[in-house]
């Protein structure tokens, strides 16, 4: 039905140029010819006819000018209604299964579910998931932060929060920039959820014992410096 009716609008745009280009000529070429009898054989009021005879010739070229334009957008927009409704999704259909049938492999987020229940209000949900991810990648922080976070600001249990982090620092043999991190997020639930400030006292000279002449070491004796203890 689509193809039948792309047919018969492509064949009036041929048919409307093929009138255009030939529209006019004949009449015009017969005004010219008159035109020049007049000049060499016209009465005098032949003669005053010539003005009005060039007129009728440019209101013929000025008509078929006009025609032309509106054939051009005609033709632009039928061309414009193909691309976009069969011919880019044609492409895209194409390339996708080019990609698919490379045989490549589409990289899931192991995080996806979590942050979508978490989306969805779904905390235990999200908690659950979140634990999953970390089963898949033991390595990355993320999902432990993450659910600390939860447990700490939604779920209001700064107490499991603790649980959590301690779970993630013991657990795994991290990275120092990791295992760093997971020690200020413990610091912060001790200091800001639990008001047990000697236990993220603590934490952060823990930090200084392990790494020592680092950054992690100079952030945390700033924050012992902010809390009164040199």
């Amino acid at each position: 039905m689509k193809l039948g009716i792309y047919i018969v609008l492509g064949l009036a745009v041929v048919i409307g140029w093929i009138s255009f280009m030939t529209s006019g000529k004949g009449e015009i070429h017969q005004i010219e010819e008159t035109i020049s009898r007049y000049y060499e054989t016209g009465s005098v009021e032949e003669l005053e006819q010539i003005p009005t005879l060039k007129d009728k010739i440019e209101n013929i070229k000025s008509s078929k000018t006009l025609t032309g334009i509106l054939l051009a957008f005609v033709t632009a927009g039928l061309v414009g209604v193909v691309v976009v409704v069969d011919l880019l999704p044609l492409l895209a259909h194409k390339f996708t299964h080019a990609v698919y049938d490379s045989g490549e492999e589409v990289e899931e987020d192991p995080m996806h579910d979590a942050h979508a229940k978490l989306a969805q209000g779904d905390f235990d949900g999200a908690i659950a998931a979140f634990r999953d991810a970390a089963a898949m990648d033991p390595m990355n922080r993320l999902p432990y932060v993450e659910i600390a976070k939860v447990q700490r600001e939604q779920l209001k249990q700064p107490h499991a929060a603790v649980e959590t982090l301690r779970e993630a620092i013991e657990g795994q043999e991290w990275q120092e920039n990791d295992a760093a991190f997971l020690m200020f997020r413990l610091a912060e639930v001790y200091d800001e959820d639990l008001a047990e400030r000697m236990a993220a006292v603590g934490l952060m000279q823990q930090v200084i014992e392990q790494f020592p002449e680092s950054r992690h070491s100079a952030n945390a004796r700033h924050k012992l410096h902010e809390w009164g203890v040199a």
